[in-house]
């Protein structure tokens, strides 16, 4: 049977470990939850204390950082961002490239498109053709 886990240093020079997760083979750091109908793709990293909601899609490239809460269904597309204690809601998809930042929220079904940026502490909500709300 193959090594299931990883060493990797951060810039601090801590050692974390991280697991392939079984649904992708994506990198889950100790001390994060994703529920076992998540997919967390291959390339993928989740840092700890994040939580990932049941059939969230996680795509390969993305990084999820610490204590972020991933929402059930929701959708985060390859080389996305997810920044520390950010939210993204139920059934929300978030495009290509597209940057969450620190503490942000993303309401639920909102539709963020690719190569968005999305401000620290923002709280964003859209309708199902990704057209921002009134907040």
């Amino acid at each position: 049977m193959g090594k299931n886990y990883i060493d990797i240093e951060d810039d601090q020079g801590a050692t974390l470990r991280y697991r392939k997760h079984v649904k992708g083979r994506g990198l889950i750091a100790h001390g994060a939850k994703v529920h076992a109908t998540a997919t967390v793709e291959a390339g993928a990293y989740v840092e700890p204390g994040v939580q990932i909601a049941a059939g969230a899609r996680v795509g390969a490239g993305a990084w999820i950082e610490s204590d972020a809460v991933i929402g059930p269904e929701v959708e985060i597309a390859p080389h996305a961002h997810v920044g520390r204690q950010a939210t993204i809601g139920a059934g929300a998809k978030i495009g290509v490239r597209t940057q969450v930042g620190r503490g942000a929220h993303v309401a639920p079904a909102s539709l963020i498109g690719d190569d968005i940026t999305i401000a620290d502490g923002e709280r964003v909500a859209t309708d199902r053709r990704g057209l921002r709300l009134a907040a």
